[in-house]
């Protein structure tokens, strides 16, 4: 497992931890009260060439791999899970699909604005009738000369209220059903497009969570993403690596956790002693570091088979389910350790724990993931 890691993914972490503890840090507890997203920091963070550590440097990127987005996820996610969510869907979710499946015009036109952090993206895949069922969208497309228009609404799209290009999938050919689906690269600003207010949510305040509508949008044919109807494909390949991609979050949550659980029972004396003497308190603690250090196999591990095989879908589901569920459970279980503090947002432990569940519902909930192991296991089999 540590042939994984290069010089260079250790430099990357290393500038990104320092940047989450000493930038990201000092503005968590604005972000988690006023669900206010830091635009300046995200700048910030696309002047140090972070915002795109999968695309060529040719076109203002990283030119590093997708254990390098996992990296970059996890350390911000140890300070911030909110800052790290946006990060991945503009990064990775959006960016990231959106370079693979362009062409060339394409990628001149949209992906240096994106990969420096002059614009910001989003993924408009979820509609109000459509989550786990996300092929089963209702927003169309239709040809109209040199033009699509656009037609629907969707939901639950983090940064849409702030984004500045979406990619966006909407039914070209209904009678089709998923294979009738194509990907459009969306600019915010088009005449028709509107948002609506950020959703008032549970955990992942800051990371800026809405609707966009679209109402006879006109978008040009140029803007198609990949072929007419090819876009299921395109939604496919998306989801296995934004799995694999999004895990590193719930890792970091479960790495600071331990920290801070730790760290505690270390100082917090009871009975004339520290409670980190106690063994059902060295029972937790020991709990989370193991499951911990399992999840971080797990996710670099299925991270690493994502970069060579883009349809790599048990893996991909099984490194998030895991990782998620633990990262709940952790969360827990240090709020647990401190006890009345940990219910208090001055350890901040409890935003961990409301943040944490966020992951597993998103990207695809956690019995969708155990439907999608099984239905790999099963296929491979028979083959």
């Amino acid at each position: 497992m540590t042939n994984l890691f290069t010089d260079e993914h250790d430099m990357i972490r290393e500038t990104v931890a320092d940047f989450a503890i000493n930038r990201l840090d000092p503005v968590t507890e604005k972000m988690d009260q006023e669900d206010y997203f830091p635009m300046d920091i995200f700048k910030e963070f696309g002047e140090l060439g972070l915002l795109a550590p999968t695309i060529p440097m040719n076109f203002e990127g990283a030119g590093a791999d997708y254990i390098s987005q996992g990296i970059i996820l996890e350390e911000l996610a140890k300070v911030s899970p909110a800052f790290s969510l946006s990060i991945g869907a503009h990064s990775n979710l959006t960016l990231d699909n959106m370079f693979r499946n362009s062409n060339d015009e394409q990628k001149q036109k949209f992906i240096p604005d994106l990969a420096t952090g002059k614009k910001l993206g989003a993924l408009a895949l979820t509609e109000p009738g459509s989550g786990s069922d996300a092929l089963g969208m209702k927003s169309t497309a239709q040809i109209d000369g040199d033009y699509f228009i656009l037609n629907g609404s969707k939901t639950f799209i983090t940064n849409a209220s702030i984004a500045d290009i979406s990619l966006l999938y909407a039914k070209t050919a209904p009678e089709l059903g998923a294979r009738g689906i194509s990907a459009f690269i969306m600019p915010m600003d088009l005449k028709g497009v509107s948002t609506g207010e950020p959703f008032d949510k549970m955990g992942m305040r800051g990371s800026l969570t809405g609707e966009i509508f679209m109402d006879d949008v006109a978008i040009h044919k140029d803007n198609l993403l990949g072929n007419i109807n090819e876009g299921r494909t395109i939604v496919m390949t998306g989801l296995s690596i934004e799995r694999a991609t999004l895990a590193a979050i719930s890792l970091g949550i479960s790495k600071t956790a331990l920290k801070i659980a730790l760290n505690y029972s270390v100082e917090r004396e009871q009975f004339n002693q520290p409670i980190s003497n106690f063994q059902l308190i060295q029972e937790k603690l020991a709990d989370i570091y193991t499951e911990s250090q399992a999840s971080h196999l797990l996710v670099y591990w299925a991270l690493s088979v994502v970069q060579k095989n883009h349809r790599a879908n048990k893996e991909a589901a099984a490194s998030i389910m895991y990782a998620a569920e633990l990262s709940t459970k952790h969360a827990l279980d240090a709020v647990q350790v401190l006890g009345g503090y940990g219910y208090m947002k001055e350890y901040k432990i409890e935003r961990f724990a409301r943040d944490a569940k966020l992951l597993e519902i998103g990207a695809g909930t956690t019995e969708i993931r155990k439907l999608i192991i099984a239905r790999d296991l099963i296929k491979n089999l028979q083959k």
